[in-house]
């Protein structure tokens, strides 16, 4: 990485920092960590065995994307999504950072290169697709609100941009593949020796696996609904936590939040944005801001409780893997 772009990531990553600081302390330090206690100890384990559970969603969902791969990988593939969401999460990394290393990781394991590659751009398009899909929902849950203005006519256009944006991005997927393969081509350029030898083989892998339509909706549907079951994990900590909400309010209340979250892809975590969208649409579906933002701060003790192990389970087998390595020699 340059270093322009070492210094931006620095400097964004400072920012969402200090707006989230900034956040938690106009609404009240005090209310937030009082509410966020409520879940408790068995609550806490409750929450992230959910949140275990969608990321084996996910991980049937790149499995999907992968023909030829046997249904016994499938702890393989979820392991490279928790180990991709957790240096989105925690490490000063962006979201593509976390799926390039997420890409090596499967790769370890065995797999073919073009495999891993391919299957790759593929479950990321139907992954955004998915969230197309949920997004929409939570815009016609609020429609009603939208068209009467107040409050929520603030968000209109971060919320129809960000639509707007993971729609463009879809459509460049599935019209341009050229173009994915190139961007394909670059990150395998600097995790698999002879990149460009290998990308006629991703080509040709892409173009078997988008061959397979029953696949490529099968992956569609495992994403969407690791999108749902994030959302029914976000209404189970705050059932836990006390709050009245609908499923259905806490399932649109969590559309708009990625949505948000996607505009802000390079930050490190959302830090920020995540919790001033939440401070600023959880009162649109009757949640006061302290309830907010204290499912925000649950939800990052879970990253933090299943993404720390998971990043030194991680680091361990890449020392490992260097050791054998050197062994050998």
């Amino acid at each position: 990485m340059r270093v322009s772009a070492r210094v931006a990531l620095l400097l964004a990553t400072i920012a969402g920092l200090g707006i989230a600081i900034w956040t938690f302390g106009a609404t009240g330090l005090t209310d937030i960590f009082r509410i966020a206690s409520r879940i408790g100890w068995g609550g806490g384990l409750l929450f992230c065995g959910w949140s275990l559970f969608t990321f084996v969603l996910l991980g049937a969902a790149w499995l999907a994307a992968a023909p030829g791969e046997a249904t016994r990988r499938l702890l393989q593939f979820t392991w490279a999504r928790m180990v991709r969401e957790a240096v989105s999460d925690l490490l000063p990394l962006s979201q593509l950072g976390g799926i390039v290393i997420g890409a090596r990781t499967l790769g370890a394991s065995g797999m073919a290169g073009p495999r891993v590659y391919g299957s790759m751009v593929v479950d990321m398009t139907t992954e955004m697709a998915a969230q197309l899909v949920y997004t929409l929902f939570g815009l016609a849950m609020i429609a009603s609100l939208l068209i009467d203005g107040g409050s929520a006519a603030a968000l209109r256009p971060m919320i129809l941009g960000g639509t707007g944006v993971m729609a463009a991005v879809i459509l460049l997927f599935f019209v341009a593949q050229h173009s994915a393969l190139d961007l394909t081509a670059r990150i395998a350029g600097r995790m698999i020796p002879q990149s460009q030898t290998a990308l006629v083989d991703i080509r040709r892998e892409l173009a078997r696996i988008y061959a397979q339509r029953c696949r490529l909706a099968l992956s569609f549907v495992f994403n969407l609904g690791a999108w749902l079951a994030s959302g029914a994990g976000a209404w189970l900590a705050l059932k836990l936590m006390g709050a009245r909400i609908s499923i259905w309010d806490a399932l649109a209340l969590e559309s708009l939040i990625f949505t948000l979250r996607s505009i802000a892809f390079f930050i490190p975590g959302a830090l920020g944005v995540q919790e001033a969208a939440y401070a600023v649409a959880g009162p649109l579906f009757g949640l006061p801001p302290e309830s907010a933002l204290a499912l925000s701060l649950a939800k990052r003790a879970r990253d933090i409780a299943i993404g720390l192990p998971t990043l030194i389970a991680w680091q361990a087998s890449e020392v490992r893997g260097i050791m054998m390595r050197g062994g050998g020699e």
